[in-house]
Parts: structure tokens; sequence; C-alpha cells
């Protein structure tokens, strides 16, 4: 079964990708946003797959991937990041993997989550 770690602020959100993700076939880790620094929680548990929001309420998702593609730890981690604002660019240079602009249909995360995991 494929992991993939959630970092989203939205409780709405993170039951809908939990329940969404799980019905297809993914093992759903949510990440507690209440910690000031996800990169240690990440480095204890190396994600195969992060759908990272870009605002978070302690640390700015851009910030978050531009530190892990600093470590070899994370080379094979795929990072998927989303936002409300069309920050796809920004994104994609921070290191992000791919960029969902929100509202997104389940569908294409789904699709993406597939490719990255997948073979």
């Amino acid at each position: 079964m494929k992991r993939v770690f959630l970092a989203e602020d939205d409780p709405t959100m993170v039951t809908l990708l939990e329940t969404l993700l799980r019905l297809e076939g993914f093992e759903v880790v949510t990440l507690d946003l209440a910690t000031n620094d996800l990169l240690p929680v990440l480095r204890n548990d190396v994600p195969e797959a992060l759908v990272l929001d870009v605002n978070l309420p302690s640390q700015n998702g851009m910030d978050i991937v531009r530190a892990m593609r600093e470590e070899d730890i994370f080379k094979k981690t795929r990072v998927v990041m989303a936002s409300g604002m069309n920050l796809g660019d920004e994104c994609l240079s921070s290191g992000a993997d791919d960029f969902l602009l929100k509202p997104y249909m389940p569908d294409e995360l789904i699709n993406i989550l597939r490719k990255y995991t997948e073979g």
C-alpha cells in the first residue's frame, strides 16, 4: 500500500482527502500542524508522497519543500503542493513535483499520486 502524508490546515479538506485517498487504496498519514517545524517529523518517517498546502499556520509550504530538497533522505519524496492562489510556478521552482490550484477535483490529486506511487 502506498503511503501519502497530508499537510493541510483545513479540517474539512483533511477529512475529505483522508476518506477519498483511503477509498483509492492509499494509506494516509495526517501531519499535526500544531508542530512548529514539520521537517523533524518528516525526517523521522520519510514520506513517499506529501500533499503540502502552501499556507500553513506556522510555516510556509514553499520553505518546507525548499528545505526538503536540500536533504538526501527526501530525494525520492514526491511533493504535491496546493493553494487557493495561483502559485504553481513558485511552488515548482521551490522543488515541488506538482501543483494543484484549489479548489481542485479529487480525481486530479488521485491521478497525480498514482503517477508518482505506481510502477
